[in-house]
């Protein structure tokens, strides 16, 4: 039974007691591998190519039955968004399971791309929070009358990213309780206001500063992958713990240090138009970009010791399942950072 609430935290213990299986592979993790070499963050702890493909295969099939990336579906195989799903998932092998959460993973990088992102792909950023908007009700579906819900049926049905997710969210259905599936539904909601406030920046022509970019990462972190670590293992971390303050926090500040590591890989592949935290970084405080990338590296350093910290805390007076949960966690960060490493989409030696 979770005893957390009004009490005094343990001395934390070592991480790798939360995390079965690392050992000594999790300190030949932080030794130099990559350009970002100095990141405090685990390596994969599984890698499976023979389940990443299969995963990679079925995906890819599934994006050419929805309609998105028409045309350009040999380069979403080179993503490796399957094999993304296997390296940051360790303990699911279930090829159906991992398929799910990679049609979630795939419906959202789509929407950042031809809502947010790509001109070529259709992307505004005037229509923005009115295409997001309308996109939640695949979600989170809106309650009208029939008259007025056909005709809402009928525009997502026009819709390829409409389809992507309402094909995604019922196959999570079918793994989720209603409580995951809550959770997964309220993190959509954030990714979309996240995505709106980034449109903001663009139409306006206005460039973040450093605290405003660190608030719209927090809430367009990796969080919506993350949500479905327990759905993938096949346990429910309780709403009680879940929910905990500082679970929350530890949980959020993971998420944050994670999508860092996408700043640091994705940068160079991204238009002048485009934020990432080296940039804002450099631009507000008069940084080289060999600066602003230390720095940026800084940032997640501190984020991924603060997890560490809150996590070990916490798993003292949690639950098993909240020891789990973290431990899964853990090793999704790493699993993150091995595809960021290798992905096609910002390598281009791995066919992007």
């Amino acid at each position: 039974m979770s005893v957390l609430g009004d009490v005094r935290f343990a001395p934390p213990p070592d991480l790798r007691s939360l995390v079965p299986g690392l050992g000594m592979s999790a300190l030949r993790a932080f030794q130099p591998r990559h350009p970002d070499d100095q990141l405090f963050c685990p390596d994969a702890i599984r890698d499976d190519p023979g389940l990443g493909d299969l995963v990679d295969d079925m995906v890819v099939e599934w994006a050419r039955h929805v309609g998105i990336y028409d045309g350009r579906l040999d380069k979403l195989r080179s993503y490796g968004f399957g094999r993304y799903m296997m390296l940051a998932h360790p303990a699911c092998n279930d090829p159906d399971r991992l398929l799910m959460a990679t049609k979630c993973l795939v419906a959202e990088w789509a929407t950042d791309d031809y809502y947010v992102d790509e001109i070529e792909l259709g992307a505004d950023p005037r229509v923005v929070g009115s295409r997001l908007a309308r996109l939640l009700h695949t979600v989170d579906p809106a309650r009208m009358v029939p008259r007025y819900a056909a005709d809402m049926d009928e525009y997502h049905r026009m819709q390829p990213i409409s389809e992507a997710f309402r094909s995604a969210v019922e196959h999570l259905t079918r793994y989720t309780t209603t409580a995951q599936l809550g959770r997964f539904q309220h993190q959509m909601a954030i990714l979309f206001l996240a995505w709106t406030q980034e449109a903001d920046w663009h139409v306006n022509r206005r460039k973040p500063p450093v605290w405003e970019y660190l608030v719209q990462r927090h809430l367009n972190s990796y969080l919506p992958p993350m949500i479905l670590i327990d759905v993938l293992a096949g346990y429910e971390l309780p709403a009680h713990e879940f929910y905990h303050p500082e679970v929350r926090r530890a949980f959020t500040t993971a998420g944050n240090a994670a999508v860092l590591v996408n700043d640091l890989h994705s940068g160079p592949a991204e238009s002048d138009d485009d934020h990432n935290l080296p940039r804002v970084l450099a631009r507000e405080e008069g940084l080289t970009h060999e600066q602003a990338v230390a720095k940026t590296v800084e940032i997640h350093n501190e984020l991924m010791h603060t997890y560490v910290e809150l996590a070990t805390r916490l798993s003292a007076v949690g639950s098993p399942s909240l020891r789990r949960f973290l431990a899964d966690t853990w090793a999704w960060v790493g699993g993150s950072r091995r595809w960021h490493a290798t992905t096609g989409r910002y390598n281009k030696t791995n066919g992007s």
